[in-house]
């Protein structure tokens, strides 16, 4: 027999491995063939294949959270708390051995997951289905102006009336497949906002009709509805396309109704409303606007990119953002450069300040968000404003409007600058491909806005420094020396980086002084508190209340007592300055609450930073929970008398 089992805990720190531990040693010794796949911090170890699963007898689901069941269908199931793994892994197999468990049929699971989905379709449904035409037409987008910028700035020879490519290049080829690109961009974005609505049906009317819309000799017009006919073409099409489909037919026709008659039917009327009914209208308004664009001199040109460089940062890669950008790849197709042209400085300020804002004070930024801003920044670089958006949700009041003003300064100066960009997308890449006109401009502008964000941020924001002392924060069990000495440290000791640590054996993250051979507290929460002050003591962490509010906020999640008179208390927190593991015997016992109902006497308390680097210190702490399943190990523990017998056992680990 074999039997599959996936073990998980919501910290994924110290239950998710013991309840592994457990399965795996029950397992061998009942001579049965299984394997655990662990869901911990430090990701899916241990995975299950295809082939695994396939072959099966049976699988158990110890978690706490949530596992997706879904690759287990038509398999023996048994979903029961990470603690039952712990406690009971012989029933548990028991149960698959003796049949006395269900297939796990995903059908029941389906509905409900199905009714999620149309209660989250109701939601704000013109938003998605454009967003989804949006992100299928821009690979289009970066790759057509992207081979068009290479063409311009290889191939590309300067003439009176611009850079122009020789017909007999090998770049005019490359120029060509560009602009193919390009054509593409339209039918796509109408064709993805029909599949949005209506599904694969929906497809063929949508493209058509997009193709359609941004072919004026349809409707003779010159410049054809451009991308807002292409937007109302892919809505009609997924709308008329979704009606269709609900009309009832002979069920001898309903095979053929997707291919065959759904998407032509579909495309017969959308494609006579756009040339009879509103590709006309729209092509006119679209020329007009055009026109008034091109018309705009001083301050309307002003106000126009203003108005753009604030809608590209406001969302940063949002509904706003997308609207300008697809304002300004439009004006490209008409020949209007000077539009794309401020805001392709615009769209690379946001995550180019916010990187530079890290560099120029860093007290202003937790270290994490040091590693955000170096990575905001290359992607600033290659014109991905979504590089800020860290920042952004992290203190949106401060950085959303520093970013803003900093892409209309950067704007401002472009149009001032007569920067002009001829491919639609943006950052100091297009400018070194040879896309913009006025290259020194662009960057003018492009540096000004980015001092102006990174300026505006720093100013705004205060400095990172630890949380002040609440008052009457200190549990009254505490003693008033202990108080006086939490306060004075807490006040004192400023709030440090995580240190990186290489990890290779539990003692890399404690030692002697933080081994604790006979614990004086008979309650949970005081022995909490002797081991917070012994973290405090070695100074592994700036602040004792902060950190005990991090582990009283695990224990109210649910007990770290996990039998067997072990209990593993542990906080994830900013107030911890390097991963340590601070460990206590109390030998008479302190109910925590266990799920055996044995009392705690061998207590690990683990802290971590909330920002530490890598994940070496949580595979440790794997090994340390498995390590305790072993009876014997925890007996040594037990009897071992100094702190000079308790670290050589936990070198071992």
């Amino acid at each position: 027999m074999k039997i599959l089992a996936v073990t998980a805990c919501p910290v994924g720190i110290a239950h998710t491995y013991m309840a592994a531990e457990n399965l795996q040693k029950a397992g061998e010794e009942m001579g049965i063939d299984i394997k655990v796949e662990t869901q911990g911090s430090i990701g899916v170890e241990n995975e299950l294949t295809e082939q695994d699963i396939e072959q099966a007898d049976g699988i158990i689901i110890a978690s706490d959270k949530e596992v997706s069941k879904e690759r287990f269908a038509g398999k023996k199931l048994v979903v029961v708390g990470v603690q039952e793994g712990i406690r009971e892994p012989e029933q548990l197999i028991n149960r698959i051995q003796k049949g006395n468990v269900s297939v796990y049929k995903p059908d029941v699971q389906a509905k409900a997951d199905e009714e999620k989905q149309k209660k989250k379709e109701k939601e704000n449904p013109i938003y998605r289905h454009l967003m989804n035409g949006v992100s299928y037409m821009i690979p289009f987008i970066v790759i057509g102006g992207l081979l068009i910028a290479i063409a311009l700035a290889i191939g590309g020879e300067q003439t009176e009336g611009g850079i122009v490519i020789p017909e007999d290049s090998f770049w005019f080829q490359i120029n060509a497949i560009g602009g193919a690109a390009f054509s593409f961009m339209v039918p796509i974005l109408a064709g993805f906002i029909s599949v949005s609505i209506a599904h694969r049906p929906g497809l063929a009317p949508g493209m058509i009709g997009g193709y359609i819309a941004n072919n004026g000799s349809f409707y003779d017009s010159e410049a054809g509805a451009g991308f807002i006919g292409g937007i109302i073409a892919g809505f009609l099409a997924g709308y008329i396309t979704q009606a269709i489909k609900k009309i009832k037919v002979p069920q001898a026709v309903q095979p053929v109704m997707p291919i065959i008659f759904i998407p032509i039917i579909a495309t017969f009327i959308v494609g006579m409303l756009f040339i009879f009914v509103i590709g006309s209208p729209v092509a006119s308004l679209f020329e007009g606007l055009t026109q008034w664009l091109e018309g705009m001199q001083g301050a309307s040109s002003i106000l126009l990119v203003l108005i753009l460089g604030a809608m590209i940062a406001v969302d940063m890669g949002g509904p706003f953002n997308k609207v300008a950008f697809l304002f300004g790849s439009a004006m490209i197709a008409e020949g209007n450069y000077e539009i794309m042209g401020p805001i392709a400085v615009a769209i690379c300020i946001p995550p180019l300040g916010m990187g530079l804002a890290t560099f120029m004070n860093k007290r202003k930024f937790q270290r994490a968000e040091r590693e955000t801003g170096k990575a905001s920044f290359t992607m600033g670089l290659f014109g991905i404003t979504e590089g800020a958006i860290p920042f952004a949700a992290q203190d949106p009041l401060r950085v959303i409007p520093s970013i803003m003003v900093g892409s209309m300064t950067g704007a401002v100066i472009a149009m001032i600058g007569q920067v002009g960009d001829r491919v639609a997308h943006g950052g100091p890449i297009v400018a070194v491909l040879g896309a913009v006109d006025h290259v020194l401009m662009f960057f003018i502008a492009a540096i000004v806005g980015t001092v102006v964000t990174a300026f505006l941020v720093n100013l705004l924001k205060k400095d990172v420094s630890p949380a002040a002392v609440p008052a009457g924060g200190v549990s009254e069990s505490e003693n008033v020396d202990r108080n006086k000495a939490d306060s004075k440290v807490e006040k004192s000791v400023p709030k440090e980086e995580a240190k990186e640590i290489e990890v290779n054996k539990l003692t890399d993250i404690t030692n002697q002084d933080l081994i604790i051979p006979e614990l004086t507290g008979s309650t949970k929460d005081e022995v909490i508190d002797e081991l917070i002050q012994t973290l405090n003591k070695e100074n592994r962490i700036s602040s004792a209340s902060e950190f005990k509010q991090a582990i009283k906020s695990r224990e109210e999640e649910g007990s770290t007592g996990l039998g067997m008179n072990i209990a593993i208390p542990h906080g994830k927190s900013s107030t911890v300055k390097q991963p340590s593991v601070v460990f206590g015997i109390n030998r008479s016992g302190v109910d925590w609450q266990s799920v055996d109902g044995t009392d705690a006497k061998l207590i690990f308390m683990i802290a971590v930073p909330e920002e530490s680097a890598g994940d070496a210190h949580l595979k440790i702490l794997q090994m340390l929970s498995r390590r305790l399943m072993d009876e014997g190990f925890r007996e040594q523990l037990l009897n071992a008398n100094s702190k000079e017998e308790v670290y050589k056992l936990l070198d071992t680990i």
